[in-house]
């Protein structure tokens, strides 16, 4: 079982960055994914999900900015982000979940500079 985030870079602030998250060894389809950073001394937070069904979710900070979207045949999540500021520079985690289980892939890292 694994989730491979790629994507991550350096860009200039009002740039736009996309991450994808590959995942292996799931049933991509049944489980819902979400996205997750965390940044230089502050606490993982989340930055949306989408569920099985295509339902998704943002938090305040990324909405009208972020996108997530999935691609079931290809066992992929992605994380389009627009308008890209100083404060979005974090790793970004990506992670699948299904009931009580939860896979983790590593992260990328996301710099935006000012």
């Amino acid at each position: 079982v694994q989730l491979q985030a790629s994507g991550g870079g350096l860009v200039q602030a009002g740039g736009s960055l996309r991450l994808s998250c590959a995942a292996s060894g799931i049933i991509f389809s049944s489980y819902s994914m979400r996205w997750y950073r965390q940044a230089p001394g502050k606490q993982r937070e989340l930055v949306g999900f989408i569920t099985p069904l295509g339902s998704i979710n943002y938090a305040d900070s990324v909405k009208g900015r972020f996108t997530i979207s999935r691609d079931n045949a290809k066992s992929t999540m992605f994380l389009q982000m627009n308008s890209l500021k100083p404060e979005d520079t974090a790793v970004y985690y990506c992670s699948a979940v299904l009931s009580t289980r939860s896979v983790w892939g590593q992260g990328t890292l996301v710099t935006v500079s000012s």
